[in-house]
């Protein structure tokens, strides 16, 4: 009787989580009897509340990559620090490769980013953005990048307390 009750809660959480396939990548091995493939899967999931996760997944059939992606990416959901609609500060991060920039936008200037950029901005519910990705094209390290320039945000109200206490 327990799991039946716990199932309809983990449904509920998952149901106001979105999810997002950013990418599948098929991988061939050439083997005795011909190819095998084997299929990755990036996924973005999101609330739309200043929540978002990303997912990396492999098996040797898509929906399969997927399931594990998605499954990675609700354990990996980090809060973002917003301001409204938008960011508190412009940032700037890089990982591998790509280097992002994401700045600030007045009231009703939309997301403008990038594919990859743009997808995780949408899912952690920023509205007025302005997204930048200035090296790399590898959808995986762009995402990261964009995580890593979303982790260094910070609230002014609690930045500015600090800097009173010091």
């Amino acid at each position: 009787m327990t799991d039946k009750k716990s199932k309809p809660r983990e449904e509920s959480v998952k149901s106001d989580v979105q999810e997002k396939v950013l990418f599948i990548n098929r991988c061939a091995k050439v083997v005795k009897g011909g190819r095998r493939f084997s299929f990755s899967a990036l996924v973005i999931v999101g609330d739309g509340n200043g929540r978002v996760g990303m997912g990396f997944g492999k098996a040797n059939e898509v929906t399969d990559s997927i399931r594990k992606a998605v499954g990675d990416a609700t354990k990996n959901l980090v809060a973002v620090e917003l301001e409204g609609p938008t960011i508190p500060h412009d940032v700037e991060a890089t990982y591998g490769g790509a280097r992002v920039l994401i700045k600030t936008a007045p009231g009703g200037t939309g997301v403008i980013a990038g594919s990859h950029v743009r997808a995780v901005l949408e899912m952690a519910g920023v509205k007025d953005v302005v997204a930048k990705n200035l090296r790399g094209n590898n959808p995986c390290n762009q995402v990261r990048a964009t995580f890593k320039a979303l982790a260094q945000l910070q609230n002014k109200k609690e930045v500015l307390e600090k800097r009173k206490q010091v």
